[in-house]
């Protein structure tokens, strides 16, 4: 979630309300169990994780902020959200890992931190916040030169809204109703418009497909529902 400015109150309580069951594999976030391995291995294939600043903004429960770090990453994970910060804080005496969490929005973190990640993550939030392009542009503050940035997404197309609304929503409710809003999607070309806008070069677009009922998920060449991308920042 995203600063006052940039955020939406009723947002941050509905992820709020998961908080406590985020780490839940078969709970409320199954799908982000699911993906997360494939946006793990998108990462770390093209940046060297060992000992490199990573950014994981919108970090919820810290699902991805874990694996990176288990990686050897030196991760700083920021969210609006108290709550799913505090569930993530409290599931590091699990891991016995070491992750900078912060109740922060991306906005301070890119004033207080320009250019100082080598790679930034920001998994699918953009189509939760109020102004897409204000979150790209502090992304693309927080980047080093050389840095690269990673978001996933939903693609604004009939395919996504029957899979990520109808489907997963209404249908088998693997999400709770309500959590994704269809005019917020984002077109890879409209995504790909505001990276180019705040200086940074689109290196990849990839298509995540996922099957609910085999809890598979995998890269695809197909970007009609979900898709992740990579840009970098120019040296």
């Amino acid at each position: 979630m995203q600063t006052t400015s940039n955020a939406s109150p009723e947002e941050i309580a509905r992820f709020g309300k998961l908080a406590s069951r985020w780490w839940d594999p078969d709970g409320e976030s199954r799908p982000l169990h699911d993906l997360n391995p494939v946006r793990f291995d998108y990462v770390a294939a093209r940046v060297d994780l060992r000992g490199a600043r990573v950014a994981d903004v919108g970090c919820g429960g810290g699902l991805l902020s874990e694996a990176l770090a288990r990686a050897g990453a030196k991760v700083t994970g920021i969210d609006l959200g108290q709550r799913v910060i505090d569930v993530a804080q409290l599931h590091l005496h699990e891991s016995n890992l070491e992750v900078d969490y912060r109740v922060q929005s991306s906005a301070e973190l890119a004033a207080a931190e320009p250019a100082s990640f080598d790679a930034v993550c920001c998994m699918e939030l953009i189509e939760h916040v109020p102004d897409p392009a204000a979150l790209v542009r502090d992304l693309a503050a927080m980047l080093r030169p050389g840095g690269r940035v990673f978001v996933s997404t939903l693609n604004r197309t009939p395919a996504a809204f029957g899979a990520a609304i109808l489907g997963a929503e209404y249908i088998t409710r693997l999400l709770p109703r309500g959590t994704h809003h269809y005019a917020q999607f984002l077109k890879p070309s409209e995504l790909a418009r505001l990276l180019r806008a705040a200086g940074l070069e689109l290196e990849d677009v990839s298509g995540l497909g996922y099957n609910p009922l085999t809890r598979k998920a995998w890269l695809s060449r197909l970007t009609a529902v979900n898709y992740v991308l990579c840009a970098r920042k120019p040296a």
